[in-house]
């Protein structure tokens, strides 16, 4: 800055400062939500003196990330305060760890408080309402820094955000049929203009996770860097195909998972490193950097703009799948989220759903004696 710039600056700033905030910033804390103001920087690396890049971190690593209502209402304050917060320049979203960003809400408090209450559930999908909308309302650049995993409403929170750069050992996908849901918190709407309705249709129906590299692939991340450090040096992920783009027939097989022998032998070399996520904050440091020297009304005006075929398929729909939703909490949400929740890595954490189509074939109605029946582990 040079000093006839400066002399401007002290010369006609006002004596005080309206703060548009709804609360105090003492009432927006959480404890399983962290928001900080980091240093900006120049590309060079200088300091931008008095800006700053705003970070909203979930931090909840003992459930993957996932967010509590408690959670959810903190990240709607949270992204409200950086957007109007005059000194920051974009915002960063991320997560405590580097197994999850997210794995979408909690199943516990959906299992044990919100299952078989649509009315309660009803609310809380307002609030989810409000956190997608708060990031797509944003007036500064949302960056998700995906530190892990990033699936369910994990993966709907993310695809809202403007930007996301990746580690390379995150998985991404959708959960919703596998686990009593369906994924209309924003994959429904986001993943056609994303990635096409072909993708898309996997992705939201057969909810197989896919690597960060097949996610760069498709176009649903703007890049991703290596996670993992081998003797002291980076690796791409070793269970990823990640050397080559076709295979015999023609067919792309880059970002896709390897098989068998392959993968074992994959998981066999994570588990002699450790994750090293230096890389991926030297990216988003450089990306929050690009993003602070552009007019910043030219680009909150540029993110409007691009973010209205998201947008516009999120208004169109989000009313009727908060309705569909809290409806379906009292049978297969139910059912679904109570499965997750009880079961183990031995039992596994879905039902029979072969057993279940088969008693629904027969009119058999919902009841808890159906639902008991249904549980990992449960034998004749």
């Amino acid at each position: 800055m040079t000093d006839k710039t400066a002399d401007i600056i002290n010369k006609t700033k006002p004596e005080a400062l309206i703060d548009h905030n709804l609360v105090k910033v003492e009432d927006m804390e959480c404890d399983g939500l962290i928001y900080e103001k980091r240093p900006a920087t120049r590309l060079d690396g200088s300091p931008a003196e008095g800006l700053y890049n705003a970070w909203i971190i979930f931090n909840n690593p003992a459930q993957y990330n996932s967010y509590t209502t408690e959670m959810v209402k903190a990240t709607i304050l949270a992204f409200r305060r950086a957007s109007i917060d005059r000194e920051v320049n974009a915002v960063v979203f991320t997560a405590v760890g580097d197994k999850a960003f997210c794995t979408g809400g909690n199943t516990k408090e959906y299992a044990e408080y919100y299952a078989g209450n649509p009315q309660e559930y009803r609310q809380y999908m307002r609030l989810f309402n409000d956190m997608v909308s708060a990031i797509l309302g944003c007036d500064k650049p949302v960056i998700c820094r995906v530190n892990g995993m990033r699936i369910g409403g994990g993966q709907e929170i993310g695809m809202a955000c403007d930007f996301s750069v990746a580690q390379d050992l995150a998985n991404f996908g959708q959960a919703g049929p596998k686990h009593g849901s369906a994924a209309i918190g924003g994959a429904t709407d986001f993943l056609p203009v994303m990635i096409g309705c072909e993708q898309a249709m996997v992705s939201g129906t057969l909810c197989e996770p896919f690597s960060a590299h097949k996610a760069a692939r498709l176009g649903i991340i703007m890049d991703v860097v290596p996670g993992l450090k081998v003797n002291d040096a980076y690796v791409p992920n070793p269970t990823v195909i990640t050397d080559h783009m076709f295979d015999d027939f023609g067919r792309v097989v880059h970002g896709e998972f390897k098989h068998g022998a392959e993968f074992k032998e994959g998981r066999e070399v994570i588990k002699s490193g450790e994750v090293d996520l230096s890389l991926l904050d030297v990216k988003v440091e450089e990306l929050c950097a690009k993003l602070i020297e552009t007019f910043p009304e030219c680009m909150t005006k540029s993110l409007e703009e691009l973010r209205k075929p998201k947008l516009d398929a999120w208004n169109a729909n989000k009313e009727n799948s908060r309705s569909w939703l809290a409806l379906n909490m009292m049978n297969e949400a139910r059912t679904g989220f109570r499965a997750f929740n009880e079961g183990t890595k031995e039992t596994g954490r879905e039902i029979d759903f072969v057993a279940l189509r088969q008693a629904l074939a027969q009119g058999t109605p919902w009841t808890e004696e159906l639902i008991d029946s249904l549980m990992p582990g449960v034998k004749d």
